[in-house]
């Protein structure tokens, strides 16, 4: 299958999660149809996305702040602050877990969504929910673990493309609110990526007016897909 033989439907309006006063809605393939991961690595590189079987891109009536965003890993150049948190953070060592359900990785889920998203969309407290999320049934997830002297302290959700690697969802213990964790789970997966000799690291959709996107931007060069074409952005 290609993806010429997709068919696409557009979903019903409804209040935008992260813009006041606006409402949203997105164009996405047909969930009947067949996928695979060749299929989304092209899908993701024309501003498409992952969640649990899903396939879509932001295709709102009023606006197009939805920007999706990659870093070009091997121009990746880290900032003083970035450096910092790589180097506090040695001490955590990583490996790949199994993509299955895990109880362990479902509590700090829960401890995580609770501090940061609590009435979030992505906040799943029924454990297949969280899963179905999170996993699909056609593309290749790692589970990467982060441990701090043998205890689970975050958890990155990473689709392996061809072109790359997706950073699907991470969560972390926020009683290490210090460590930066989130910041790290990026630069190690910016790592991972140039390891496994993949040009880029896709870090889903950037909204300009939305603080709690503005930490994408500060990993640098950036590229925002834009006009069916990725371009480098400039931003503090």
């Amino acid at each position: 299958m290609n993806i010429d033989s997709l068919k696409f439907f557009l979903s019903t309006e409804q209040k935008c999660s992260y813009l006041e006063n606006h409402v949203s809605a997105s164009v996405f393939v047909d969930p009947e149809g067949e996928m695979s991961t060749a299929l989304y690595s092209i899908l993701i590189n024309h501003g498409f996305r992952r969640s649990a079987n899903y396939v879509y891109r932001p295709h709102c009536p009023e606006c197009n702040a939805c920007k999706p965003t990659r870093i070009p890993v091997k121009l990746f150049s880290a900032t003083r602050s970035q450096k910092r948190v790589w180097n506090r953070n040695k001490d955590i060592t990583v490996s790949e877990a199994k993509a299955e359900y895990n109880e362990e990785h479902f509590e700090l889920y829960k401890k995580y969504v609770h501090t940061r998203h609590e009435e979030g969309e992505m906040n799943h407290e029924d454990p297949h929910r969280y899963f179905e999320f999170l996993n699909s049934e056609w593309c290749k997830t790692a589970f990467y673990e982060f441990r701090l002297e043998g205890k689970l302290v975050a958890v990155a959700v990473t689709d392996i493309l061809s072109q790359g690697l997706s950073a699907l969802y991470t969560f972390f213990d926020p009683e290490y609110e210090k460590r930066s964790l989130g910041s790290y789970a990026i630069l190690w997966q910016i790592e991972k990526s140039i390891k496994l000799n993949k040009p880029y690291l896709y870090l889903g959709y950037w909204i300009k007016e939305c603080k709690k996107m503005q930490y994408k931007t500060k990993f640098k060069p950036i590229q925002i897909w834009q006009n069916d074409e990725w371009i480098q952005i400039k931003e503090d």
